[in-house]
């Protein structure tokens, strides 16, 4: 069994080549995709809050609500409001009159815009993350 350092460096080392992978499909034009990872991105970061919060797996979800509230971080109301809406970017398991909307919605700006925001929770939750090790 894996130790809680160990367990937590597997879900940020994940979340960073997610992060990665969210630009590369920004910059390939793949906007949901990219959002999609975002939502990702985000969804790993929270796990590795939530084993630190609770010395246990977190749960098999995807709702960053959610997993913010077992993580107990303490996130400002504007950030938890925001995280609402990247639960909407989970779109692998949506019905596809779904998939077509949030499609259409998916412009370069609108990708942009959120990639953006997402890359700079997530970069505000890597140096929380450092504090709390």
């Amino acid at each position: 069994m894996l130790s809680i350092g160990e367990q937590v460096k597997h879900w940020t080392d994940s979340a960073e080549r997610d992060c990665a992978t969210m630009k590369v499909l920004l910059n390939s034009r793949r906007y949901p995709e990219s959002l999609f990872f975002g939502h990702i991105v985000l969804e790993k970061m929270l796990k590795a809050f939530v084993i630190l919060a609770t010395k246990e797996q977190p749960p098999k979800i995807h709702d960053l609500s959610y997993l913010t509230k077992l993580a107990d971080l303490g996130l400002d109301k504007n950030t938890l409001n925001y995280f609402e809406l990247v639960n909407k970017f989970n779109i692998r398991a949506r019905y596809d009159d779904y998939k077509k909307a949030f499609y259409k919605s998916c412009t370069k700006g609108y990708a942009e815009e959120h990639v953006q925001k997402i890359t700079k929770i997530y970069k505000e939750l890597c140096q929380k993350i450092k504090q709390k090790k």
